[in-house]
């Protein structure tokens, strides 16, 4: 097969990862850009405050269900095809969810936008083979940093959009994005010639989004019904099983959905585990930072803020996301993706500590924000060229979005968690204390341990490359010259 980042025939490579880029930013943005604004949509369309959490939740399980699937797909059939597929599913649901006159169709429309959750492992994919290899960590690193990017983006939008417009201008403003992320992907973006052939395992996939529909739906819900009410338990006992059957089963078939020995290695489940913590931390300060902003100063730690101001505070974490995702690339290149997640992870943990010892001026919040973003952008980067180096070039699709997977997961808990310690632990009046602030962020904190943990296990390149050739995995990229140093 001919490598194609090396004979120079895609001229316009910076046209292919503006046109991705674009596609990734709306479906990030979309992804938080409701989140504010549920109460006002509720309102609109009468529905109650558990009801509207299903415009999350939709979106969250369509995303976890179908990502696999569709990276999968990409694989198989050509990861451009399936992007264009995709986008026109997210550009479906974005026009449905600007004209829905009632709280059923908006449910719908976002679970078609949650189908868009294989945009990142596609884009990876396409980038992986198409761009010289010498831009690759750069450009993933950016393409993965966008995402937190867009979810940062979604947050601070949507208190203007709000305010100025409509809640339905939420998906008008997006559409435009994704009608020229479309239009690029179609004329400026070239199929990538690698394949995986083979047939999609339906059992699998059955398997799989039974068992991922469980879980999240009892995480989403938990709240609401009560942890130790017996549906919340039986949905989490029944999608741990059958996870648990899921990898079982995939062990036994010559072509499963998801290859368990990619899993196994340690250079992928480390880095998973990674994406399962950060996935929790970076929900996590969507809901503490812009909930205490918005108290009334009356309760002595709350800042009176408005939900566009609250969303503001929220900016420069979106700008460290821009500067660091980049330099995780280049970061990356030089040291192997371990320094960038170690050092991503460390900051993430410092930037909860600070707010859970103090967060009696605005500052405090501030600095924590910069240090988020920052550990965000280097990990999320990091996290996908840890992968496309630890997997062959036919399996890229799936492993990374098995990473997407993880985030969304761990996003689920974050928010689910982190709801339910602020919720446990209110005044008279129903607003949440100080103690609740400060457990919560311990709690981000202490999580984000786990990731630093995780990625000082993350075994350098040469030992990457030894273990998944022991799992039986073939067709690796080449060992960088500095691999003994990584």
């Amino acid at each position: 097969m001919t490598d194609t980042r090396r004979t120079g025939r895609h001229a316009n490579s910076t046209l292919v990862v503006l046109f991705l880029s674009l596609g990734g930013l709306a479906y990030a943005v979309l992804q938080s850009l409701v989140a504010p604004a549920l109460p006002v949509i509720a309102k609109d369309l009468s529905a109650s405050t558990g009801d509207i959490s299903w415009v999350l939740t939709a979106y969250l399980l369509a995303a976890s269900v179908l990502t696999p699937i569709l990276a999968r797909l990409g694989d198989m059939v050509g990861k451009r095809k399936v992007l264009l597929v995709v986008l026109v599913l997210l550009a479906i649901g974005t026009l449905i969810a600007a004209l829905a006159p009632n709280l059923a169709v908006l449910v719908a429309a976002r679970s078609l936008q949650g189908a868009a959750g294989a945009i990142l492992p596609l884009s990876i994919g396409i980038v992986r083979d198409e761009l010289p290899r010498e831009r690759v960590g750069v450009t993933v690193g950016l393409l993965s940093a966008i995402f937190g990017i867009g979810a940062g983006l979604g947050i601070v939008a949507a208190g203007p959009i709000v305010d100025h417009l409509s809640w339905q201008w939420l998906f008008w403003l997006p559409l435009i994005l994704i009608a020229v992320a479309l239009a690029g992907v179609a004329f400026g973006v070239p199929e990538s010639p690698v394949r995986t052939p083979g047939r999609l395992d339906i059992l699998g996939a059955v398997i799989l989004s039974a068992g991922l529909v469980a879980l999240l739906l009892a995480i989403s819900k938990g709240r609401e019904w009560g942890w130790v009410e017996p549906k919340t338990l039986g949905l989490l006992i029944g999608g741990a099983v059958l996870l648990v059957v899921f990898a079982l089963a995939e062990l036994r078939i010559r072509e499963p959905l998801i290859d368990m020995r990619l899993v196994g290695i340690r250079g992928v489940w480390t880095t998973n585990l990674v994406g399962l913590t950060f996935g929790f931390a970076m929900f996590g300060t969507f809901l503490l930072i812009p909930t205490l902003l918005e108290l009334p100063t009356a309760t002595g730690y709350g800042f009176g803020k408005t939900v566009s101001d609250a969303g503001l505070f929220l900016l420069p974490t979106t700008l460290m996301m821009l500067v660091f995702g980049p330099l995780s690339g280049l970061l990356e290149r030089r040291f192997g993706p371990k320094v960038p997640l170690t050092l991503g992870a460390v900051a993430v943990v410092v930037a909860f500590a600070i707010p859970a010892l103090t967060h009696s001026a605005l500052w405090h919040l501030l600095l924590s924000g910069v240090l988020t973003g920052a550990g965000i952008g280097l990990v999320f980067a990091a996290m996908s060229n840890a992968i496309i180096e630890t997997v062959p070039a036919t399996q890229t699709g799936e492993a990374t979005g098995v990473n997407a997977i993880v985030r969304t997961i761990g996003g689920s808990i974050g928010s689910a968690v982190v709801a339910a310690v602020v919720a446990s632990d209110t005044t008279a009046s129903g607003l949440p204390t100080d103690h609740a602030f400060t457990t919560g962020f311990w709690v981000c904190s202490g999580v984000a341990v786990l990731a630093v943990v995780a990625a000082l296990a993350l075994p350098g390149a040469r030992r990457r490359h030894d273990e998944a050739v022991a799992h039986g995995v073939e067709d690796l990229p080449a060992e960088p010259e500095n691999a003994t140093a990584r």
